[in-house]
């Protein structure tokens, strides 16, 4: 398992659903990469963001959230072979679980952070589909971007 470092991390949002079960995690990265889209920084994006969904998921612990939070997201081997437990933990969250090895990366998206913290505003997706579909974050009813 490849998993980069995941520390100072701001986590967004959190989406459960029973279907798999899964766990979606909308986090912002702690850096803007140095080879970035030509596009993105033209544009004065400056920050990065994506979704980590993690399935089959068991033993959920949520015992902290207050949004949106810095933190360190840390994957390890666990139990039987094909699982590992995931945490995050950092101000504002404290969640873990178990579920299957592999985590799907999706919605990948560059935006210019605002003076307050929020990702309010133009978001520029690495998605074909993402990107003809929407210019910003869809409302969070939206099912097709935070449930699959």
């Amino acid at each position: 398992m490849n998993v980069p470092d995941l520390n100072d991390v701001r986590i967004r949002s959190i989406n459960l659903n029973w279907r798999g079960p899964t766990v979606t995690l909308r986090v912002d990265l702690p850096s803007f990469p140095r080879a970035a889209r030509q596009e993105w920084t033209d544009a004065g994006m400056d920050t990065m963001q994506c979704q980590l969904q993690f399935l089959a998921v068991e033993n959920l612990s949520l015992t902290d959230w207050n949004p949106p939070s810095i933190g360190r997201i840390e994957m390890s081997p666990w139990g039987r072979e094909g699982r590992m437990r995931v945490t995050a933990d950092g101000s504002g969250v404290a969640l873990r679980f178990d579920c299957s090895e592999s985590v799907r990366v999706g919605h990948v998206s560059a935006f210019h952070l605002q003076a307050d913290g929020s990702d309010n505003g133009p978001h520029l997706f690495e998605s074909r589909i993402d990107a003809r579909r929407h210019t910003s974050l869809p409302p969070t009813d939206e099912k097709t971007f935070y449930e699959r």
